[in-house]
């Protein structure tokens, strides 16, 4: 009897992590693009050091949480919001609101504000992928425009690499190398 109560539960737990996993194939999982990342950064020039978390939680939204630093007592932090739904079999429209704090380099004044950002996420081929995002920033009394666009190599399902050129952002124009690994 107890061999069948244990290989009954058994039975049981592996069905609800099968039905509990999302099916990639399933209409409601509406990306082209997983969410789910860790990614490390390095600017350059100036060099800049960061991390970069995103993190799904609901089918077309996705949470983000971000910093770089130059490590010299300056640091940009950013979290917030995104969203994504596919534009059609090969790419994704996203847009992203975030909260901004900026501590610029030999200072103790904090800037915040808001980003806010709408770009797209494209497949070139089955490893490559290409994208860009455009937004307007506004920390305390200072609004202006940010943009970037990038390209990323995707070695296996789980890793990935790619170069971003990021424009008029809190480090002015700069390319980043990134490494990305999904979970």
């Amino acid at each position: 009897m107890r061999k069948i109560i244990g290989v009954t539960a058994l039975l049981l737990a592996s069905g609800y992590s099968q039905a509990a996993a999302p099916d990639p194939n399933d209409p409601s999982v509406m990306s082209n693009f997983s969410y789910d990342y860790y990614e490390a950064r390095i600017g350059l020039s100036p060099t800049t050091y960061g991390a970069k978390l995103s993190m799904s939680i609901h089918p077309n939204a996705h949470m983000i949480g971000r910093v770089d630093s130059k490590l010299s007592g300056d640091y940009d932090l950013s979290a917030g919001l995104g969203f994504h739904a596919p534009a059609n079999n090969w790419a994704d429209f996203t847009g992203e609101m975030l909260f901004r704090m900026i501590e610029p380099e030999h200072s103790n004044d904090t800037d915040t504000g808001m980003e806010l950002t709408l770009g797209v996420r494209q497949w070139l081929g089955p490893q490559l992928e290409v994208g860009g995002k455009a937004g307007y920033l506004t920390l305390d009394n200072n609004n202006d425009w940010i943009g970037s666009v990038y390209a990323r190599f995707h070695s296996t399902e789980l890793f990935s690499v790619g170069a971003e050129a990021r424009l008029n952002d809190n480090y002015d124009d700069q390319v980043m190398l990134t490494a990305r690994f999904k979970y």
